[in-house]
């Protein structure tokens, strides 16, 4: 696919500015001593920036110029090289440079106009990022100062700058003899406005939706007036009271009619706002795939490039957030992922790889997707560097499930690499994608791996950060929120439906096992505080569960009471508050309430910790089996899970498999006294699975044990059919049960 590269040039214009403006003040900051580590960072991250937006742009010589700024300003942030005044003249004269380019890019928006690098600029750089020579002396020739440049600030003003050809001033052509000129004024279809300006009227705009919530509340409160008034109460002018709730009841009417009106045009508004910062995908794939080519031949790989789905639009907040993560995405797969030609070919594979860039709506979010065709994700290497570099013991690293080993790959400074090459990047890792897409952008990251048939990063994404559907509940009197994005459902169920697996409640939803946890023992609110009647009421009545899921993973948090759920505006957290991992953000209600935002990947990994310190304390006593080997088959993770602690508790070793194929092919390469398999799962359902292992020699006389929601008898005839040797019904669970029924089954 042919790639528009001038359709970007405007846009990389207008970033770069900002860069090297920043760059300017940033050096400014180092002359003048006020720069920190920080600064010095900022100076780093927008050399970075400027040389690879160049480089996907095919600028060459801005590409190779910002590059060498790059390395020292890299040397400088490693403490390898210290800041002076004649360090400061060589990167005053670099940013000069790269300005310089800049404008003439800007007014030709043709990249073969720009020359070719100033070689001496460059090794200059070079030699003093490799702390070889001194800084040399600017050179002795040098154009005139243009008056721009005899305006410039003191500070910069004696810094040569790289030579330009001085273009005339643009002059209108002249009017022929005896004609009279008129002006004409020259209409356009669209005008250009600073994002600055584009950002402030969406804050305004944020401000008028959160406004909407008050009028909202006090159209609740006349409401409420005009039912409470009574005819105790008399009219002020003496009329009976009957007429003043009369009146209270027509006001509230009108007042409610003029609340809808103003949030139709608000939404409206809002809509149109919005749509002003779309962009499309287009922006961050194509670029991207041109890159796939240039690192894969930089590599030596083979590599072919697919994009689907380009075409859809993102909030241009998002789509700037973007760039980093996904870059890093295709850096990982061409160096990890994808394998050498030759590998490939000894494999029965292609020589040329595969990975696909995608992109698909679902609802109001966006999924993309990251994927190859390569080796797939080493798990036994991943949980061997766990334990090499002290995260694991080799206990816990062994009994890990996959989804767990997956997520080592995400903690800071982890990787299974063998040696730091330029194209993994320069110190960023897998945790700063995580960190973009679930802190920053309020999005899921979940990752599909199979062994020699490659790997799938998936990333679920908001279309704006700019409002987002946010459900409000009360725990013991205290509001908090949680986005869309996470609830699965709200449900209330009688206290006598929870089960105890494990040591901890759960409740069976839908064939699935979902824990039980008060979300105000989770956030360790005070015991002591004052019930409210709204959660004695809603007791009577029964549990209110706010079902959470992230990924494959659910929790059943027990709350007291629904306050709202509607569109609402989310505010970033102050400056000193950014590293709270648990609260996302803040909205406000019509109350002028502040409500946290819960994240609920933060609030699932607290629950896991708590189940894991209460696992871990349970140990099997000395007359319960230890060396046997049971195979869980469930396409549950939270089922898969809860069984495995109450086996796991028991003594006994177990592997997990997520559906009845998995279930199978495990079953086939390893060596297990028991199975437990669920019914209904995709691919293969467990009386079918039960059914293929009975023709197996070494599973005939195996224990086989059903646990499943179906509880017809014609269901439990079938399981007996196929050669299950135990049924159980999950509604009528208990794991002593459980236990007592393999024992009796193993002998």
């Amino acid at each position: 696919m042919a790639i528009d590269i001038k359709k970007f040039i405007a846009r990389f214009i207008e970033e770069a500015r900002d860069h090297i403006s920043q760059l300017s003040n940033g050096l400014s900051a180092l002359e003048s001593g006020q720069a920190g580590k920080e600064q010095i960072n900022t100076l780093f991250r927008s050399a970075h920036t400027i040389k690879g937006s160049s480089r996907m742009l095919k600028l060459t010589t801005i590409t190779e110029t910002a590059h060498r700024l790059e390395d020292v300003l890299g040397a400088l942030r490693d403490g390898s090289l210290a800041f002076g005044p004649t360090l400061g003249q060589l990167l005053y004269r670099c940013v000069d440079a790269l300005s310089d380019l800049l404008e003439r890019l800007a007014e030709t928006s043709d990249p073969a106009s720009l020359p070719p690098p100033d070689q001496d600029l460059c090794h200059a750089l070079d030699q003093t990022a490799r702390g070889l020579v001194a800084v040399p002396a600017e050179p002795a020739t040098a154009t005139a100062p243009t008056p721009e440049a005899a305006t410039a600030p003191s500070a910069v003003g004696s810094v040569p700058t790289l030579p330009q050809q001085t273009l005339p001033p643009a002059t209108a052509p002249a009017a022929p003899p005896g004609v009279a000129t008129t002006p004409r004024l020259n209409t356009a279809e669209t005008v250009r406005v600073r994002l600055g300006k584009l950002d402030a009227l969406f804050k305004l705009m944020g401000e008028v939706v959160s406004s909407h919530a008050r009028m909202r509340q006090r159209l609740q409160d006349i409401r409420e007036l005009a039912h409470g008034a009574g005819a105790s109460h008399a009219a002020p002018d003496g009329a009976p009271a009957g007429a003043l709730a009369a009146a209270l009841h027509q006001f509230s009417l009108q007042l409610t009619e003029d609340v809808q009106a103003q949030e139709g045009l608000m939404n409206e508004l809002h809509d149109a706002t919005l749509q002003m910062r779309m962009l499309p995908l287009t922006i961050v794939f194509e670029p991207a795939s041109r890159l796939v080519r240039e690192l894969a031949h930089s590599v030596g790989k083979q590599v072919e490039c697919t994009v689907e789905g380009s075409d859809i639009e993102l909030d241009r907040q998002m789509i700037d957030k973007l760039s980093d993560p996904i870059i890093h995405l295709i850096r990982n797969g061409i160096d990890h992922g994808l394998e050498a030609p030759a590998q490939r070919l000894a494999h029965g594979k292609p020589a040329q790889g595969r990975l696909t860039l995608s992109a698909r709506q679902d609802g109001a979010w966006v999924v993309i997707a990251i994927a190859d065709d390569g080796a797939g994700i080493a798990l036994d290497a991943v949980r061997d560097k766990a334990i090499k570099k002290g995260i694991l013991s080799p206990d816990r690293a062994a009994a890990l499930s996959k989804q767990e080993t997956i997520d080592l790959i995400f903690l800071p400074g982890f990787s299974t690499s063998h040696i730091i090459t330029d194209l993994s990047g320069r110190g960023v890792g897998m945790d700063v994608v995580k960190q973009s897409i679930i802190d920053d952008l309020h999005g899921v990251v979940s990752v599909e791996t199979q062994a020699g048939k490659g790997s799938t990063f998936s990333l679920r994404l908001p279309l704006s950060l700019a409002m987002m559907r946010v459900l409000l509940v009360e725990v013991d009197g205290l509001p908090f929120g949680f986005t869309a994005q996470y609830v699965a459902e709200l449900l209330r169920v009688p206290s006598s439906t929870l089960l105890t697996v494990a040591e901890r409640k759960v409740v069976i939803l839908r064939n699935e096992f979902v824990p039980v946890v008060r979300l105000a023992d989770l956030l360790g609110l005070p015991s002591s505080r004052v019930r409210r009647p709204s959660r004695d009421a809603g007791m009577a009545l029964g549990l209110l569960l706010l079902v959470v899921k992230v990924r494959h993973e659910k929790i059943a948090l027990e709350v007291d009471a629904l306050r709202d759920e509607r569109d609402m505006v989310i505010k970033p957290l102050p400056a000193h508050m950014r590293r709270l991992p648990l609260v996302s953000g803040m909205v406000t209600t019509g109350k002028n309430e502040l409500v946290g935002v819960l994240h609920a990947p933060v609030l699932l990994e607290l629950a896991r910790k708590s189940r894991t310190s209460t696992d871990t304390s349970a140990a099997p006593t000395p007359d319960q089996p230890r060396a046997r080997r049971v195979l869980v088959v469930d396409d549950s993770l939270n089922t898969r899970e809860i069984e495995k602690d109450v086996l796991e508790a028991h003594g006994y070793h177990v592997t997990l498999a997520e559906d009845g194929q998995d279930g199978l092919r495990k079953a086939m390469a390893g060596e297990f006294d028991a199975v437990l398999t669920d019914v209904e799962m995709p691919h293969m359902d467990g009386f079918t699975l039960t059914a293929r292992l009975r023709q197996e020699e070494k599973y005939r006389s195996k224990p086989i044990v059903i646990i499943t929601s179906r509880e017809k008898e014609e269901d439990k005839r079938r399981g007996i059919q196929v050669g299950a040797d135990a049924y159980i019904v999950k509604g009528d669970f208990d794991q002593n049960s459980l236990v007592h029924t393999l024992r009796a089954l193993l002998g």
